[in-house]
């Protein structure tokens, strides 16, 4: 038995251990460039933006700011890019209290405590400027700002809205539904009020071919957010890649389309890979931390390697999910998952006007439900909650390795090191 690679789990790695005489294809993203001095990158990003003045003229005459932030779901460096940028505010002439650091939760809980703190990433940010979290279910919070083309009515955060320089920061990485994260993505869902996001959630949306990894041709969800873009007026946006290790790969701000779009043709070299070969057993993760702690998320993991598995093939992922399963909205989903079967689920959800909250989780699951087999291993969740995972659950690595393998009979193994972080796909050879 030999170790051919680890996973990424919880904050730290799971050995993969296989026979002797399996063959594994360790799936990892080309080595990838890192700042030797991030901090002079994230400043230099300020002066030489894209498609946009540089951020001090930007904030010259602006009387208030408002700074979105992902939550913590997304390791996001803000330690590294909030207290720059907000130092340049303030040596633009915006005051401190006009300053708001909003934190784009979407429909997720907010981040409060020991979480924020690490979230922010900064005492001083923290002790200078208001850092508060969005909550999409306060009616007064929000205001409306138009209708997109598929009927979609948008309602966002009046903090963001009525701020006089808007600024979303995140990490683009591949996402399941919209293509790509970061960007336009953190202020629709992120700041949206609970009916938009319910809307964008829909089967209508989450159904659609076109809503996948690393896809923003035709994508719904991507065509919506570039609407609400244009909605909303001039919005800039900082945007950071990292590596597996989690440094700093590339950073750039600018005009919030153009510079996610060059973001983007940065990360695509690097998320995107392409394989001559599918396989019949896969063993990946979710990630690890901070992606990794709930169920909810661990689902993103199940579906970024379906372009590379066999039908009928198995998939193995491994999530600490210390956290739990996730939202009590997405219990009951699972529960109607596990109860009516996926064509029963499905009716339900597109009978609909809005989606049920974190149903869509559970709409994306069933991608991998109906044509593979897929096992778990996540120590975090207790017996009653994998009872609602749907998938079937281990409890323990190695024998949950052992189980694929004798499932697929197969001796050639794809690992996947950094789970939906890297994106593989079979294509045939020309």
């Amino acid at each position: 038995m030999n170790p051919f690679s680890s996973v990424l789990f919880g904050r730290g790695t799971l050995p993969v251990i296989l026979p002797d005489d399996c063959q594994a294809t360790v799936i990892e993203k080309p080595r990838m460039p890192v700042m030797p001095d991030p901090a002079v990158m994230v400043t230099a990003a300020f002066a030489s933006p894209v498609d946009s003045r540089p951020l001090a003229a930007l904030a010259q005459g602006a009387r208030s700011a408002c700074i979105l932030i992902c939550d913590i779901t997304r390791p996001v460096p803000n330690g590294l890019i909030l207290p720059p940028l907000i130092r340049t505010l303030l040596a633009s002439g915006i005051p401190a209290e006009r300053i708001t650091v909003l934190v784009a939760t979407g429909l997720h809980g907010p981040n409060v405590g020991d979480q924020l703190r690490e979230l922010v990433g900064s005492d001083w940010v923290q002790r200078t400027v208001r850092v508060e979290n969005h909550d999409a279910e306060d009616d007064a919070a929000h205001v409306e700002v138009g209708v997109t083309s598929r009927r979609t009515r948008v309602k966002l955060d009046r903090r963001f809205v009525d701020a006089e320089l808007k600024i979303a920061t995140g990490l683009v990485e591949p996402h399941f539904m919209a293509g790509y994260s970061g960007g336009r993505k953190v202020i629709a869902p992120g700041v949206a009020h609970a009916s938009t996001i319910r809307t964008f959630h829909h089967t209508r949306f989450m159904e659609d071919r076109a809503a996948r990894n690393c896809n923003l041709d035709g994508n719904p969800l991507h065509g919506d957010q570039l609407e609400i873009m244009g909605m909303i007026g001039a919005a800039y946006a900082v945007n950071t890649c990292l590596d597996p290790e989690r440094h700093l790969a590339f950073v750039n701000f600018g005009e919030i389309v153009a510079s996610h779009r060059e973001t983007v043709a940065f990360m695509r070299q690097y998320a995107e890979i392409p394989l001559t070969q599918d396989f019949r057993c896969v063993i990946t993760c979710a990630a690890g931390y901070p992606l990794d702690q709930s169920y909810y998320q661990t689902v993103k993991g199940m579906i970024a390697p379906l372009g590379l598995l066999e039908k009928g093939g198995s998939l193995l992922i491994a999530a600490e999910c210390a956290g739990g399963f996730g939202s009590e909205a997405f219990r009951q989903a699972q529960a109607l998952l596990v109860d009516e079967g996926i064509n029963g689920f499905l009716r339900a959800a597109r009978s609909r006007d809005f989606a049920n909250t974190d149903e869509w989780q559970t709409v994306k699951l069933i991608e991998a439900l109906r044509d593979y087999r897929v096992h778990l291993y996540a120590p975090g969740l207790n017996e009653a909650q994998r009872r609602l995972t749907a998938v079937t659950c281990h409890d323990d690595w190695s024998a949950a390795i052992a189980a694929v393998l004798a499932e697929t009979g197969s001796r050639d193994v794809a690992v996947i090191p950094e789970g939906p972080y890297v994106i593989p796909s079979y294509r045939v050879a020309a």
